[in-house]
């Protein structure tokens, strides 16, 4: 008696596969998750989410105009009419703090993203090309690291004057060759795994070849690298607008209240600190943030035994 032939579809069998593949989270998903269970990465979040939605929302809910008139100069605080005094003309400090909070943090994240993009771009090309492009580009952006990112932002904002553009383009710039050695360096070892092998001998286009695979398979190091960036640009742009280089009066500002409120800060302490504390405690969620993605990542890279 023979046995009966059991014959089966080759899609039955190739499709739940498939499917398998597909769900699987990629690697800088698995990143997130396992940085998401860190308390750092937590309280970094939650550090980082008040700050931006007291300066989402401030303007909304702030008692007074910043450029209002409410009390003599440097009046110590008369709660609940100035819950943080005045200062040094006479303007409410929680207005202020209120106002001034959205230049920082938006100059500061579009600083970030054209260094990102910037250095991500030429990471990724002198890590795949090699050979001449590598070493030129390479060495015109070792020029460019040897300046301090604040000394390059001063030097083309004396020569052009204080425009908000102008400080966003140098700062990114100046984030973009610390950026590309990341993107480069992670690009070289994936530049050598078996689907960009395989993608070059059917032909693909490199550029296709790029941004379709090495680039999703570098996200975790350059989310890392936001996440620093992103600290850094707060403290030179705060530092600018300090020096009289950012934001302009009258305009609500935290880095130009520290700036303008200094020579009273023995009488009235206030419009200095609560701008120094918010920018500190800003930048402190963001350094957990970063801390908690970098911990993720090496314990991903272990765990898959990458690098």
């Amino acid at each position: 008696m023979s046995t009966p032939e059991i014959r089966v579809n080759d899609s039955e069998l190739v499709e739940p596969v498939a499917v398998h593949a597909d769900s699987r989270p990629s690697e800088w998903v698995m990143m997130l998750r396992e940085a998401w269970r860190m308390g750092r990465t937590k309280i970094g979040v939650v550090i980082f989410g008040a700050i931006v939605a007291i300066a989402v929302v401030g303007p909304w809910v702030a008692p007074y105009s910043p450029t209002e008139f409410v009390a003599p100069p440097f009046s110590p605080p008369d709660i609940p009419t100035t819950w943080f005094g005045s200062d040094y003309l006479g303007h409410d400090v929680l207005t202020r703090v209120l106002y001034g909070g959205r230049t920082v943090i938006l100059l500061a994240l579009l600083a970030t993203i054209i260094g990102l993009g910037l250095g991500v771009t030429l990471g990724l090309i002198t890590g795949y090309a090699r050979r001449w492009i590598d070493e030129s580009i390479m060495r015109i952006l070792d020029v460019v690291l040897a300046f301090p990112q604040i000394v390059l932002a001063l030097l083309f904002v004396s020569i052009l004057g204080p425009r908000l553009w102008l400080i966003v383009v140098i700062v990114g710039v100046s984030h973009a060759p610390r950026i590309a050695r990341v993107a480069r360096a992670a690009t070289l070892e994936v530049a050598q795994r078996d689907f960009v092998r395989a993608a070059e001998a059917l032909g693909i286009a490199r550029w296709k070849i790029l941004f379709n695979e090495i680039l999703p398979s570098i996200t975790s190091p350059l989310l890392v690298e936001f996440g620093l960036r992103l600290t850094y640009s707060i403290g030179v742009i705060a530092a600018l607008s300090f020096l009289g280089f950012g934001m302009q009066p009258p305009a609500a500002d935290w880095g130009l209240m520290i700036n303008e409120n200094r020579i009273g800060i023995v009488i009235q302490p206030w419009p200095v600190l609560v701008p120094v504390l918010l920018i500190g405690i800003l930048t402190i969620g963001t350094n957990l943030i970063a801390d908690g993605l970098g911990r993720a990542l090496i314990g991903i890279e272990r765990d898959t035994g990458v690098g």
